[in-house]
């Protein structure tokens, strides 16, 4: 008989191996170590234990989802962390029963929309979220840099580039707040990152551009106000970026987003083969 509990209520090792197992057939090898696999989920992705359910066949852990609540672009939003079955387990309605309850969760906590990633080409799991309300919002698409002598210098000696705070970064966000920025891009994301390093451009001491980006390579924000656009800038902030951080490549996602992609495109990017759906469900 299969048991439902909150997982707060069990030792945190059976969250980890309902996970594993769970993933051990993905798209995607999911090979963490458990102390990283707690330190990412429960740390900078915003999961907690109290919003997120577990499955056991008696003592053994068959099933998981974890959810993450905070106000998300306005709407306070429970996100999907995961939702992972034992592929011996699957067709049985687990995964409806632990979705059921991450939706009661959300309800209880008065949330206004639940929301979750999925990778383009898993179908059982899109049909899966089809089927119980979601609908695909954006496309996640991911690139990479390889060759950094593609990117190159501009001199410009009225722009003034410097490292700033989090919450100078703040104000280039609200220069997109009628933008889509991706749940792992987004500002409450980056404070939660390790190794996260933000860089401002300035003309005049008024802010015109920024770059946020971190050890693991990745370009988590970029904005240059309209105006100062195709002068360069946007390169100067990523290369300095990369001399502060060392970085030998780069890697940048983003959904739905028009100039961004022109831009990586011009400066050599390459598509990665994996993309993602994010998707809603309106309560």
């Amino acid at each position: 008989m299969i048991t439902y509990k909150n997982c707060s209520e069990v030792d945190k090792s059976l969250i980890y191996e309902a996970f594993k197992i769970g993933f051990s057939d993905y798209i995607i090898k999911m090979e963490i170590p458990e102390d990283i696999f707690f330190k990412r989920f429960f740390g900078v992705e915003g999961n907690n234990l109290e919003t997120s359910f577990i499955a056991l066949d008696e003592d053994k852990a068959v099933g998981v989802i974890l959810g993450a609540i905070k106000t998300y672009e306005g709407i306070k939003t429970i996100r999907c962390g995961t939702l992972a079955v034992h592929p011996d387990y699957r067709g049985k309605g687990i995964s409806k029963n632990l979705h059921d309850l991450h939706k009661a969760a959300a309800s209880k906590a008065g949330c206004r929309q639940l929301f979750l990633e999925v990778i383009v080409g898993n179908d059982r799991a899109i049909n899966f979220y089809k089927k119980n309300g979601y609908e695909k919002i954006y496309d996640l698409s991911y690139y990479s840099l390889t060759d950094l002598n593609k990117l190159s210098f501009k001199e410009n000696q009225d722009i003034i580039i410097k490292e700033i705070t989090f919450e100078e970064l703040d104000k280039a966000f609200e220069n997109l707040k009628d933008t889509h920025i991706n749940w792992q891009n987004d500002l409450d994301y980056l404070k939660k990152s390790e190794g996260q390093l933000s860089f401002g451009a300035y003309k005049n001491n008024i802010l015109i551009g920024a770059v946020s980006l971190n050890k693991s390579s990745k370009i988590s924000f970029i904005w240059i106000s309209p105006e100062f656009r195709n002068k360069g800038i946007g390169t100067n902030l990523i290369l300095t970026g990369v001399s502060h951080l060392k970085l030998e490549k780069l890697s940048i996602s983003f959904p739905n987003n028009a100039s961004l992609q022109g831009y990586v495109n011009h400066k050599g990017f390459t598509r990665d083969n994996i993309s993602q759906y994010e998707m809603y469900y309106t309560l």
